[in-house]
């Protein structure tokens, strides 16, 4: 294993949607002597920036490159569709592809849903980013499919959104360059698996303490008798003392 000791810093990457709040408190409250530092980054320039060491492990949008990357998959996204809060499809709790058949669907750049085939109808061009695909779903220009997380990000007040249950899902894993497997990368690794402090696995496990002795044990061994016995011994050696006769003059 690498060693770390000369990085100043724990640097994580994430991408829009992904929330490492909970896991930089448990690492600061573990190792708050070695900083943590977030990067913020799109999902398509995320596995560039861990390639070329702008981060140490990220958290990321899957697939990535399984043979330079090492890939723990954390959970799995529900997908939803973003439309104007009038729309036909509000009136169901969750939609299907089909129901968008008639829709212009928007596929913005930063794609991560790994379509098969897009549903509905394509547009004419395709946006830019996520968040600009947002502002022509507000300005009726079409409908847009998205992990949950990303439609919270960028929600607006004329929108809503729908859960579609046959649409492919984005998976959310913490990942990094297999051969930059460091001794903080564990330690990132065991925080986000829940791994207790006291974890036989890592480098933030609390050594055993040896036990110590207690005094009257000390005293046993070394004494061989209870410590009353020669207090005993002095008093009856005193007592006899005590016991002679006087002599008469």
């Amino acid at each position: 294993m690498t060693s770390s000791e000369a990085s100043p810093s724990f640097r994580v990457a994430y991408v829009p949607g992904v929330t490492p709040a909970k896991w930089v408190r448990i690492w600061n409250e573990r190792l708050p002597h070695i900083p943590l530092t977030l990067v913020a980054v799109s999902a398509v320039e995320a596995s560039d920036v861990l390639r070329d060491g702008g981060a140490d492990a990220g958290f990321v949008r899957l697939p990535v490159d399984r043979t330079y990357f090492s890939a723990i998959p954390l959970y799995t996204e529900t997908t939803v569709v973003v439309v104007p809060k009038d729309h036909v499809v509000t009136a169901a709790d969750e939609v299907t592809t089909e129901d968008l058949a008639d829709d212009v669907v928007l596929h913005p750049l930063d794609d991560t849903l790994d379509w098969e085939r897009l549903p509905g109808r394509p547009a004419i061009e395709r946006p830019a980013s996520t968040k600009d695909a947002v502002e022509l779903v507000a300005a009726g220009v079409g409908v847009l499919l998205v992990p949950q997380s990303l439609a919270r990000l960028n929600h607006r007040r004329d929108l809503t959104y729908r859960p579609v249950t046959d649409a492919p899902q984005s998976r959310v894993a913490l990942s990094w360059p297999e051969e930059m497997t460091t001794d903080m990368v564990e330690d990132f690794i065991g925080v986000v698996r829940g791994r207790t402090v006291n974890s036989t696995r890592g480098r933030v496990a609390t050594p055993a303490q040896p036990k110590r002795a207690s005094a009257g044990g000390a005293q046993g061994k070394s004494g061989g008798r209870k410590p009353g016995r020669a207090t005993g011994a002095r008093r009856g050696g005193e007592r006899g003392r005590r016991g002679r006769p006087r002599r008469r003059s």
